[in-house]
């Protein structure tokens, strides 16, 4: 298992935990386990969907966690395979039995560990113009989904009050919806201090899960 999934995985998990006042302990044996087999894929995702179904006050996180899989799975299961692997029919089928799994936290984790390949600090205006394209014509599907963001940058040098605040004020569209706020707070603060965390707690409206993410988020990028 890659060393900065099960990091960030381990800290995600227990602020979900602390903030819902459940148990993570065996779940996240399990999550751990089961991202250090060298079993193929699609057996991973079946034993990933059992584990979320045994424990289900841990639903909320189940596809994000996904996105986490699939970074571990680039991260260190793809070394253990065939060079090309990422363009066989093989890995073409996977995708298209998991195209509606996971979610845009996919994009930021890659984003992240491009930030750590080119040693740049990760900014809101880089992630969507130069790693997203959005600008460019032929990426306006990407526009779309990221219209929240884009349009609300400014927010980026604002607070997290601010932040919190004003994602309860607006629209928000469906792929954006949950993640607004973990996403401004890591463009916000990447770092992930006790003091942005504590002001996420304070003005989430969804605090377990706005601080879990915001957590996986800011330790798989310090890490």
């Amino acid at each position: 298992m890659d060393s900065n999934v099960q990091g960030a995985l381990i800290a995600s998990l227990t602020k979900f935990a602390e903030k819902s006042g459940e148990d993570a302990a065996l779940l996240q044996e399990s999550l751990i386990t089961l991202f250090s087999k060298e079993i193929g894929f699609l057996e991973k995702v079946a034993e990933f969907d059992a584990a979320f179904n045994e424990y289900p006050a841990f639903e909320e996180l189940r596809e994000v966690f996904f996105d986490l899989l699939m970074i571990n799975f680039f991260a260190n299961d793809v070394k253990k395979l065939e060079e090309d692997y990422l363009e066989t029919d093989e890995w073409a089928n996977i995708e298209e039995e998991t195209i509606d799994r996971g979610t845009e936290l996919l994009n930021l984790l890659l984003y992240i560990n491009e930030c750590h390949d080119e040693q740049i600090k990760p900014e809101l205006d880089d992630f969507l113009k130069e790693f997203l394209l959005v600008e460019e014509d032929e990426f306006q599907d990407e526009f779309d989904i990221y219209e929240d963001l884009i349009s609300n940058q400014n927010l980026v040098e604002a607070s997290i009050e601010d932040i919190c605040s004003h994602a309860g004020m607006i629209d928000l569209g469906e792929e954006m919806e949950e993640l607004f706020v973990p996403f401004m707070a890591f463009f916000h603060e990447p770092r992930g201090t006790a003091k942005s965390v504590a002001e996420l707690e304070e003005f989430s409206a969804n605090p377990s899960f706005d601080v879990a993410v915001y957590t996986l988020i800011t330790n798989f990028n310090n890490n």
